[in-house]
This record gives C-alpha cells, sequence and structure tokens, in this order.
C-alpha cells in the first residue's frame, strides 16, 4: 500500500490531468478519494482536472472546425460516433454542449462534431467552460464522497479486525477449556 500511495503522491497530479485529456473519469474518481484520504489536495485535483478537460475539448474542438469532416472519412468509427452526436447537437443544442461531456462514448467525438457544425467559438467558449466546471465538480465531489465512504470501511475493518480478533481468542480458549475439560474427564474415570 505504501508503494501505491508514493506512487498517488509523486505522480497524482500528472495522472488527473493525463486522465482529464479523456474519457478519464476513473483517474478523477481515483485521484479525489486519494484527496479525502489525506495524500493529495482536492483543491488541486479540481483545478488540474478542470483545465485538462477545458483544454482537451477546446483542441478537440478547433479540431473539427477545421478538419471535421476529413476525419469522420478516415476514421469510420468517429463517424459513427458522429452520427449520433450531431443529431443530439441538432436537437438539443446548448444543453447538448453542456452534457456531451457527460455522455459515454460520444464525449471526444462531440467537441469534433461541434466544430465540424461550425458552433461559433463565441458560443462553444463560454458553455464549454461552464461544462468543465461542472465535470470537475462532479467527479471530484464523487470521487471525494467514495474517500469518505473508503475512510469509514476502513474504520469499520478496523474495530471489525478487533472484534474478531477477541472473537478468535475465545473461540481458542473455550476450544482448549473443551479439550482439556475432556483430557481430565478421562483422566478421572481412569
Amino acid at each position: 500500500m505504501d508503494t501505491f500511495v508514493d506512487f498517488v503522491q509523486n505522480w497524482g497530479y500528472l495522472a488527473v490531468f493525463l486522465g482529464s485529456l479523456i474519457e478519464g473519469e476513473s483517474v478523477i474518481l481515483t485521484a479525489s478519494a486519494m484527496a479525502r484520504l489525506g495524500h493529495l489536495n482536492i483543491f488541486k485535483v479540481g483545478i488540474i482536472a478542470f483545465a485538462g478537460t477545458l483544454i482537451a475539448d477546446q483542441l478537440l474542438y478547433f479540431v473539427g472546425w477545421f478538419y471535421g469532416d476529413a476525419i469522420f472519412e478516415r476514421f469510420p468509427k468517429l463517424k459513427e460516433n458522429s452520427v449520433r452526436a450531431f443529431e443530439y447537437l441538432h436537437k438539443y443544442d446548448a444543453r447538448f454542449i453542456i452534457a456531451s461531456r457527460f455522455i459515454y462514448g460520444i464525449r471526444i467525438t462531440s467537441s469534433i462534431v461541434i466544430g465540424a457544425a461550425k458552433v461559433k467559438p463565441t458560443r462553444y467558449v463560454p458553455l464549454n467552460f461552464i461544462s468543465a466546471v461542472i465535470w470537475a465538480v462532479v467527479s471530484c465531489g464523487g470521487g471525494y464522497l467514495l474517500g469518505e465512504v473508503m475512510l469509514s470501511a476502513f474504520q469499520y475493518f478496523e474495530l471489525v479486525q478487533k472484534y474478531i480478533f477477541y472473537a478468535v481468542i475465545g473461540v481458542l480458549a473455550f476450544g482448549f477449556s473443551i479439550l482439556k475439560i475432556r483430557h481430565y474427564s478421562k483422566n478421572k474415570k481412569k
């Protein structure tokens, strides 16, 4: 466990940044839980997660703006995901831009689609900023609560461990007493 804690303390913030560049909720949840356990700073985790996700989506938006059609033609898997993203964008507009970060499977594609759809930067940038704030707060908050649950579980386990120890000692003492009584009874009958 110490090796993992050392790794988290040495590389945790870099992992948060790299994880937030992609669909890295598991990295953010883990880092936030480790923050609750006292190994990272939750505010740093939140700021880094926010910055990483904002940067990634802004870059993908501009990739979509300049190269969207060519990318979809070159990568059929992205094109499959983009069909659904285009439908959502046309149907829900601003709500989709804010929520796209939370939709599994089209998160990365969404920013490219939004750029390819030529949504004006003056519209996208503020909505992306709002979305990044919400995502960072929800992801870090969820991880922090997970850390609270882990902390409670560890404390509960320590309590259970103490009772198990006493129970084992009690069972061993009882078993030893029974053996002694049986041994004493057998020797008395002879």
